[in-house]
This record gives structure tokens, C-alpha cells and sequence, in this order.
């Protein structure tokens, strides 16, 4: 005697009965599907490389021995030195350059951060005559081209004595720089709670000892972004230091780079091999400030 074995699935499909589909994975909140990711990352990459391409391509050159290789790049790789660093360090003013820079610089960051601190400070808390109108006039500053104010800064400063000294050139930059980074540490001092200013009064601290031992460590973001912005105008600017500065020992790197360039001539490789020592110091300072970058740059425009 046979017996027949029905598969499991007989009775359902006898009966009309489809089997369940498998339950669809629903995406959380804020996850992003495998397409969208590879988009994202891709899109990334291609910026990445956009913005260091240019970087690489100045260190590339900087390693060609001859002024004309810019022309025929593909001539490099066969004949790469480091000649040109050498000729930079041991035969031109490089570690003068380097120490009208840094202390320009410096001094630009530190003055220029603590006038535009307590300014911005002193517009977020005090309500006294004029405060709207004090901000504006430094926004209305930002609107002269360089050209229109080199002329009137260098009376001013020849009537001073400062004509080719580092204090002189601080000034100037702190000109520019003051007006931008008292918007944005206003802003930034807006974020913080009045309360805080309370209790240091209630502790018995001044304004000024509240400002400086509350306040600020609490505005550290905003504090490094301005730093840093004042630090790279200052660094990079040719048209003033050019202008204001005489002494060849007291060039910074922006107006040294000029003197690789004449009528006649231009060692474009020895421009490349200074260019990319210069960007070491900016490198540095940005990497001691870039955690407070991010914070700084967008806590600022939260309130104000």
C-alpha cells in the first residue's frame, strides 16, 4: 500500500491563500538610504580633491629646478630637487620674513580680538546712547576699497612716526579686522545667558571681572574664529604691509614673495618653494584653533 506526501503548502495554495510578503525595514529618522550615502561620499570626494588639487600642484611645481618649468610640467618628474627650498632659506631675507609675519600677525590677533571682544561685549550688555549706531559705523568702515584709505593711514602714521615699524602695521590691520570680529563676537555674546553676568555681580565681581573671568572662557569658539580671522588678514595682505613697510629686513612673506618677480624676470620656482613654507605657520595656527572653528561659526549667528 503508497502513501502520498503533500507538501505543507498544499492546503494554503488550495485554499487561495498567497504567503505573507517579508515586513519592508523601515529607515529611522535622518538615516540615509546606500544611494544616497554613495551620492554624498562621492560628491565629497570630488570636493576634496578640487581643494587640495591646487595644493599639490604648487608643491609639485615648487620641486621643478628650473624658473620655466611651470611651462612644461610633465618635465618634473624626472628631475625633482629640493634645490629650491634650500635657496629659499640659506640665500633670501625667508626667517626675517618669517618674524615680521609672526609678530604682525600675532600682534593683530591679540589686539585686535580683545578691542573687538569688549566692544562686542559692551554693545550685547549695555544699552548706553548710540550702541546701534557705534556697530554700523564699524560696518559702514568695511566699505572703503584699500585704495581710497592708504593714502589718508599713510599721513597718519607718518604724522605718528609709525611709517616702517611693526606697531604701525598692527594698527592698520586692526582697522580692518576690529569692525568684522565685533559683529561676530556680538553675536556670539548674545548666545550666553545675562544670568551668568548676574551672578558675577551677585558674587561681587566688577563688570570687568566678570567679563574676563565668566565671559570669556565662555566665548572660547568665538574667540578662536576671531583669532584666526585676524590672523589670516593680517598674514596675507600685501597692498598695506607693501605700502607702510621700507626696510627690505621688515617685509612680511606676502610682500617678500614680490621680490621673486621683476620687470624681467620671474622665479616662478623659487615663488612656489616660499609659497608652500609660508603656508606651515597658517597650517599650525589653524590646526590649535579648527575645534573651536566649527562651534564658533555657527553659534554666533544664533541670536542678535
Amino acid at each position: 500500500m503508497s502513501t502520498t506526501t503533500v507538501p505543507a503548502s498544499a492546503p494554503a495554495e488550495q485554499a487561495g491563500t498567497a504567503p505573507a510578503d517579508p515586513p519592508r525595514k523601515v529607515r529611522s529618522r535622518g538615516e540615509r538610504s546606500r544611494v544616497a550615502s554613495l551620492a554624498s561620499h562621492g560628491i565629497l570626494t570630488v570636493a576634496s580633491l578640487v581643494a587640495l588639487f591646487p595644493v599639490a600642484w604648487l608643491v609639485y611645481l615648487s620641486l621643478g629646478p628650473d624658473k620655466n618649468d611651470y611651462l612644461h610640467p610633465e618635465r618634473i618628474w624626472s628631475k625633482m630637487t629640493f634645490d629650491n627650498y634650500v635657496f629659499v632659506l640659506q640665500e633670501t631675507n625667508f626667517f626675517d620674513w618669517l618674524k615680521s609675519s609672526l609678530i604682525v600677525s600675532l600682534g593683530t590677533t591679540v589686539i585686535g580680538v580683545m578691542v573687538a571682544a569688549t566692544t562686542g561685549y559692551a554693545v550685547s550688555r549695555m544699552r548706553f546712547p548710540g550702541y546701534r549706531k557705534l556697530m554700523w559705523v564699524l560696518l559702514v568702515t568695511q566699505m572703503f576699497p584699500i585704495a581710497v584709505l592708504i593714502v589718508p593711514m599713510y599721513q597718519i602714521l607718518s604724522e605718528l612716526r609709525l611709517v616702517d615699524s611693526y606697531f604701525g602695521l598692527i594698527l592698520v590691520y586692526c582697522s580692518t579686522a576690529v569692525p568684522y570680529c565685533a559683529w561676530l563676537l556680538k553675536g556670539y555674546f548674545d548666545t550666553i545667558p545675562f544670568e551668568i553676568d548676574e551672578a558675577g555681580r551677585v558674587d561681587g565681581l566688577t563688570p570687568f571681572g566678570t567679563f574676563f573671568r565668566l565671559i570669556l572662557p565662555l566665548a572660547r569658539p568665538g574667540l578662536a574664529v576671531a583669532g584666526f580671522y585676524s590672523f589670516i588678514t593680517a598674514f596675507g595682505e600685501v597692498a598695506f604691509a607693501s605700502t607702510f613697510m621700507l626696510s627690505d629686513t621688515k617685509y612680511t612673506f606676502a610682500v617678500g614673495l614680490q621680490s621673486f618677480i621683476s620687470e624681467h624676470d620671474a622665479q616662478r620656482h623659487l615663488m612656489a618653494a616660499t609659497a608652500v613654507l609660508v603656508a606651515i605657520p597658517v597650517s599650525a595656527f589653524f590646526y590649535l584653533v579648527q575645534k573651536n572653528l566649527v562651534t564658533g561659526l555657527t553659534a554666533g549667528g544664533t541670536k542678535g
